[in-house]
């Protein structure tokens, strides 16, 4: 590095500082996702019981990740239950923003330009979503951006072989990010890495022998719940609709109402045109530029494929993606500051905008409305040893403290057995069966054919209307939740 970078070495770090500080505003959302509080569950059920599960002694794989299970558990010893939550969301952002400090290292050189890019990319709603929203997905955005700066750029061995099963013990799906390094690589430096290998054959070990040997299982519960519950016999005109439904979660991180999204047609054609000016300058930075280009794709496309339309699954292709407008940007030689300006004033700022409010939206309709039916159980059913019947199995039991019935299978595996028997029935089957003392759905019981089954067992004990959470005394928000209306109406039923 040259005396004139060098005075700027510190800048990424500073950064990394500053927006981690940005994106803290996010938490004043309150926009937690869902699935982050099974996550959490399982790890207050550890504590409690000693067993990784969700109803009590009961062992099951309910969450998609162990090693942050494990996290989380820690987080929890060391905050308390009532405390730990917004400690581990700064944890999540800080490694995603590190995370986004070794990419920056891995695909540029000066680091004036490397700071920019960790902020212009840490403001990203994919970005941001991974930081705040409690999932994973920090956690392995690290692991994986670590293991490309230390195991490939620095060619350490130790990194080479302690990645790969931090990676995969965190999630299983990841083998595809592994084997999209391990081909570049190949193809690149014309040689194997052996202790790569040896990472990944410990890593698949570590996964598949935790699982057999603590829970019966070689593939996590919630993969084979979702595989029995999820239609798979879908014709090609309701795969095309749930595809042009859920395109934008695909390429463009820009998600908006109705079908059709020009934006994500304009940002996937620049991805595609800044990627093939990029590579085509003979560098040794275009290795990495290859690896996450091509991930980014392969995992879109297998998931594409396998119609998984849950948007947490395309956060990181989304950004890795994105990563490459950002360098062509960056390195432009004439005209730099108006290429920048531009996609700050039409591109960064609309995005940062658009995820703020929907930031604000949704967590009003998650942490406000979704959380208040399980404070409200918390404080109405002393017994928490008590089933609740509902979809999803997040905010409702962690907050009411009940054990939970989720539709899917993900935290009780007898509906599945359910499932497997009669697919149109089950739910009616696991009243009947499970007997229930709580039922939360969307729709009214009492109406439709098994109504009189409901009427004789059940009684509505409160009904929850979307409509009446859209209140606020700041009119601003009130008018943003009113916008974006977020959450479900519900009925709560109790066995008479």
């Amino acid at each position: 590095m040259s005396e004139t970078l060098q005075k700027y070495a510190k800048f990424p770090l500073l950064a990394v500082v500053f927006t981690v500080l940005v994106k803290l505003l996010f938490l004043l959302t309150h926009h937690i996702q869902e699935d982050a509080f099974i996550t959490w569950r399982v790890a207050q059920n550890l504590l409690d019981y000693g067993v990784i599960g969700f109803n009590g002694e009961t062992k099951i794989s309910a969450s998609t990740t162990h090693l942050y299970v494990f996290v989380s558990y820690v987080f929890n010893l060391i905050f308390g239950k009532e405390n730990f939550i917004y400690p581990l969301l700064i944890f999540n952002s800080l490694l995603f923003t590190i995370g986004s400090y070794f990419l920056s290292k891995l695909i540029l050189e000066n680091p004036v330009h490397q700071a920019i890019f960790i902020f212009l990319f840490g403001i990203l709603p994919p970005s941001i979503k991974i930081s705040i929203l409690g999932m994973e997905y920090g956690i392995l955005f690290f692991l994986e951006m670590a293991l490309l700066y230390f195991g490939f750029k620095q060619n350490k061995i130790w990194a080479q072989i302690l990645f790969p099963i931090l990676i995969l013990f965190t999630r299983i799906d990841t083998v595809i990010f592994l084997g999209i390094v391990f081909l570049v690589d190949i193809i690149w430096n014309k040689k194997i890495r052996w202790f790569y290998i040896l990472g990944g054959i410990l890593g698949v070990a570590v996964l598949m022998s935790f699982n057999w040997f603590y829970f019966g299982e070689l593939v996590n519960n919630t993969i084979v719940a979702k595989s029995v519950t999820y239609a798979k016999n879908m014709s090609l005109a309701l795969q095309w609709k749930y595809f042009l439904m859920n395109y934008g979660n695909f390429w463009g991180m820009l998600k908006l109402p109705g079908d059709f999204n020009p934006f994500t047609i304009l940002v996937l054609v620049f991805e595609f045109l800044a990627f093939l000016y990029i590579v085509s300058k003979k560098e040794s930075k275009n290795l990495f530029i290859w690896i996450i280009f091509l991930f980014g794709w392969t995992k879109q496309l297998i998931f594409i494929s396998q119609r998984s339309y849950f948007d947490w699954y395309y956060w990181i292709p989304q950004i890795l993606l994105f990563a490459v407008i950002l360098v062509f940007v960056l390195e432009q030689k004439t005209y730099k500051f108006w290429w920048i300006s531009l996609l700050i004033i039409f591109y960064i700022l609309p995005m940062a905008a658009f995820q703020t409010i929907h930031s604000i939206a949704t967590g009003n309709g998650e942490w406000n409305y979704r959380r208040s039916i399980g404070l409200f159980l918390k404080d109405y059913e002393k017994d928490k040893n008590q089933y609740i019947l509902l979809e999803p199995a997040g905010y409702i039991p962690y907050f009411s403290g009940l054990k939970a019935i989720d539709e899917v299978g993900l935290v009780d595996k007898e509906i599945q057995t359910e499932i497997k028997k009669d697919k149109a029935n089950y739910w009616r089957n696991t009243v009947e069966h499970r007997k229930p003392k709580y039922l939360l759905s969307p729709k009214d019981l009492f109406k439709g054919k098994d109504s009189a089954f409901y009427k004789k067992n059940y009684s509505l004990l409160k009904e929850y209307r979307v409509e009446n959470n859209l209140k606020s005394e700041n009119k601003i928000l009130k008018k943003i939740y009113k916008l974006k209306p977020s959450g479900t109406d519900y009925n709560l039923y109790k066995r008479n």
